[in-house]
């Protein structure tokens, strides 16, 4: 299958050094604003260079965008309206109108249209989803420290919108209530957030995000009636505890850490990606997804400022 990579910064070099490598894929090329970065990379990876996205309509049968956010609709849609099918990066569009234009085009011209939201492909919380029966709070922590990009967008498109997406995987109900809290602290935009969730079915969720921290964190804490189920995302360990209630005696818990397959969640989404245009089915995380977390993103967003 031949691919593409448009933007190969931070992100999309790793796209492209996965698909270079992948079997039953071609990189055939890259593309950048940044012309140096791009015959770097191509060099790299026995790919070409493309001058535009616009070339590689009818030459590839998939691409992924890993363009700053601003950019997701000038850069997917004409690939999309070609029938070229598409993983943009999250968050999947720069405003909702953007992402159900992406999301239309797609259904329109029957291809698939993933978002990389990376997290779902991570091997721990697969591993820890088929435990989760009724969650009623969860907590999530995602902290790093001060970044030299993404600065375009605030700690919740950047950071925060991970956990929303998986949590909005976990909880299977509408949102009810939001409360949020952000502080702009070394950009004009938000740098840390704390946001309360609750859920029509009861869950409640408290996340935070930071992009101005010393440390870096990403753990997701999963509480529900009778166990506890933690995950750290960057380790992939995941740990269980139960309660367990025999015939006689007194309840005890029981646990531990579970064993995980370790994976480069990148990789697992790329092959996810590349089998549902094989296939012809969703992806993984197919648009409808990617902007269900935007919209969630937006909701949050909007609720810090209507708190000034």
């Amino acid at each position: 299958m031949k691919t593409a990579v448009i933007g190969v910064g931070h992100l999309g070099r790793h796209h492209a050094r996965i698909l270079a490598a992948m079997d039953g894929a071609e990189l055939v090329a890259v593309c950048d604003t940044n012309r140096d970065r791009a015959h770097e990379i191509a060099a790299q990876y026995g790919a070409a260079v493309a001058d535009d996205p616009a070339s590689l309509v009818g030459a590839v049968d998939a691409v992924v965008v890993a363009t700053p956010t601003a950019s997701h609709l000038e850069v997917a849609m004409p690939l999309l309206q070609a029938g070229t099918a598409v993983l943009i990066e999250k968050p999947l569009a720069r405003t909702l109108r953007e992402a159900d234009a992406l999301v239309a085009a797609a259904r329109a011209k029957g291809v698939a249209l993933a978002v990389g939201h990376t997290e779902r492909f991570n091997p721990a919380v697969a591993a820890a989803r088929p435990l989760l029966a009724s969650p009623r709070f969860i907590e999530c922590h995602r902290l790093g420290t001060f970044p030299d990009r993404s600065l375009d967008i605030d700690v919740v498109f950047d950071l925060m919108i991970h956990d929303l997406d998986v949590v909005l995987s976990f909880v299977d109900s509408p949102v009810a209530a939001i409360d949020a809290v952000g502080v702009p602290v070394l950009t004009p935009r938000i740098d840390i957030a704390n946001v309360r969730l609750r859920f029509e079915s009861g869950c409640i969720v408290n996340l935070t995000a930071s992009r101005i921290s010393r440390d870096r964190t990403r753990k997701i804490r999963v509480f529900q009636p009778d166990s506890y189920v933690a995950v750290d995302y960057a380790a992939q360990e995941l740990e269980v505890w139960r309660l367990l209630r025999g015939p006689d005696g007194p309840p005890r818990i029981d646990g531990g850490r579970v064993e995980v397959q370790r994976d480069e969640p990148l990789r697992r989404e790329l092959e996810d990606f590349l089998a549902a245009v094989r296939d012809g089915r969703d992806p993984e995380v197919p648009g409808e997804d990617g902007r269900r977390a935007l919209a969630l993103a937006q909701q949050i967003t909007d609720a810090m400022l209507s708190a000034v």
